[in-house]
Parts: structure tokens; sequence; C-alpha cells
């Protein structure tokens, strides 16, 4: 098993800044993929950014060039750095942790419980 511990979600003016963060412990793997995704009221789950542990990276048109995301391997941690946000930017964020487990022949995926991202004035 996984854990993730997330935090850094709050209540930020429109233009602000925030940073998440995302702890992995547990059985974790070296060879994984760390991101992020945010659900909005009444819509889907949505892919934000993803890391893998070689330092590749996937971020969803919508937040390019005001989010980034990266890693401490060391520390099995992830960010996500948010700038300039808007009120389009409200969801509650989630941390994703994925893997392959070569003893179990599975793919393993892992969530936090999620925080709450509000961009209001």
């Amino acid at each position: 098993q996984v854990q993730l511990v997330e935090s850094g979600g709050g209540l930020v003016q429109p233009g602000g800044s925030l940073r998440l963060s995302c702890a992995a412990s547990g059985s974790t793997f070296a060879i994984n993929t760390m991101g992020w995704y945010r659900q909005a009221p009444g819509k889907q789950r949505e892919l934000v950014a993803s890391i893998t542990n070689t330092g590749s990276t996937n971020t969803a048109d919508s937040v390019k060039g005001r989010f980034t995301i990266s890693r401490d391997n060391a520390r099995n941690t992830v960010y996500l750095q948010m700038n300039s946000l808007k009120a389009e930017d409200t969801a509650v964020y989630y941390c994703n942790y994925k893997d392959y487990s070569h003893s179990e022949h599975r793919n393993r995926d892992y969530w936090g419980q999620g925080t709450q991202v509000t961009v209001s004035s």
C-alpha cells in the first residue's frame, strides 16, 4: 500500500499563487509517476499535471504557463506551484501515484484525500 498526504490548499485571490505538496509513503517503488488531478463541482476529475521519476512531465493545456509540477525523489514528494490563479481553477485537487508491481503483475494506482483550492476575491 502507498499512502499520500497532501498539503497547501486554501483560499487565494485571483492572480495569486499557491503551492501544493504531496508526500508518498509505504511500499513505493522507484519507478513511478506522480501527479495532480482536480475536480470542480459538477465536473469530472481531470489531469492537471504529472511527472515521472525521471522528470518527464505532462501538463494540461488549461494550466500551461501558470502551473509547474516538480518532485523530490529522495523525499518521495511531488509539488504543484500554481501561479496566476483564476476562479476557474477552483476545485478539489487530488494527488495521484501510479506504478507497476512486478510481483503482483498489475498496475497500482493510489489517491490522496484531496485538498480544496478556492480562487475568489
